[in-house]
């Protein structure tokens, strides 16, 4: 099973371009699109979701064609938006159960078994009478992920699926998605480095509407071992380092900051080397990608 998209492009009305060209191969498994806030992944989600169209290129899965077979690749579609809405008054069980009536389960008796079924792979069997207004945060995108599964996907689209949820539900719900994740394709779409290095086997990088990175994660940290350096300096030294070295990240610790740096080599004696992550490969691509901008 493999989706293909190729010079697939964008542009709203108001003259951004929101995809260039964007070309990519994912594969079954877990495929996670970083990017920070408005670099385009959620134009490419909405997009393969059928929820608008693109300008140009092409997406296909199995023969396939997502962008123009609209209707049958609803029918192996699942789909958790960012933000979704729900009848606030309406219980989990009777809400999944309205879920699977659009989704065409209209017998009875199997419907009922595919709801139970997946409250139970959700977590949320106990809380089925609950009214689904009041859930938290992560039983909600629990919710969310329940009704995107509903009719055995082939492909599922979740759009910053742990955005704002405390460290114990977005742990719950990354052992969902891992769950899930083994047969199908699924798609993490998210700005939090962590959600991709802890679940996808194969990823890419959107900045500004452009893929500028793609690959293995453990494979791409290990193309820039060597080439990370850390050093604890003074607040007041932080610009002077900037201006000198190429800093990709910095943070504050015991009243000093510790700062990154790319480098082929060791920039100074002050430096130590320190093993790679997949959040330096981040800065790193998008800050020599806005370098390029800056340039322009």
């Amino acid at each position: 099973m493999q989706l293909t998209i190729r010079g697939l492009s964008k542009t709203y009305p108001n003259g951004t371009q929101a995809l260039k060209n964007v070309d990519l191969d994912i594969t079954q498994g877990m495929f996670g699109l970083l990017g920070p806030n408005g670099a385009g992944k959620s134009t490419l989600m909405r997009t393969l979701a059928t929820l608008q169209d693109a300008d140009e290129g092409s997406a296909e899965m199995d023969g396939l064609d997502l962008l123009n077979q609209k209707d049958e690749l609803r029918k192996i579609l699942g789909y958790l938006p960012q933000s979704f809405g729900v009848y606030p008054d309406v219980n989990a069980q009777n809400m999944l159960d309205h879920f699977a009536r659009l989704k065409g389960i209209h017998n009875r008796a199997e419907r009922e078994e595919t709801v139970k079924a997946l409250l139970h792979q959700t977590n949320l069997y106990d809380v089925r009478f609950r009214k689904v207004g009041g859930f938290s945060g992560g039983m909600r995108q629990r919710f969310g992920i329940a009704q995107a599964l509903l009719g055995n996907p082939k492909l599922v689209i979740v759009d910053e699926p742990t955005a704002g949820l405390d460290p114990a539900e977005r742990h719950r719900f990354h052992n969902l998605l891992a769950e899930i994740g083994e047969n199908i394709i699924i798609i993490l779409s998210t700005h939090i480095v962590e959600d991709v290095s802890d679940l996808c086997q194969n990823m890419a990088i959107l900045y500004r509407g452009e893929v500028i990175e793609a690959g293995v994660p453990l494979d791409l940290m290990m193309k820039e071992e060597g080439k990370i350096w850390t050093s604890v300096i003074a607040k007041s030294d932080l610009k002077k380092y900037q201006a000198d070295w190429n800093v990709i990240s910095f943070r504050h610790f015991a009243g000093k900051i510790v700062i990154r740096v790319y480098h082929p080599h060791k920039p100074s004696p002050a430096f130590e080397a320190s093993p790679a992550s997949l959040e330096d490969v981040y800065f790193a691509r998008t800050l020599e990608k806005e370098a390029t901008y800056a340039k322009v």
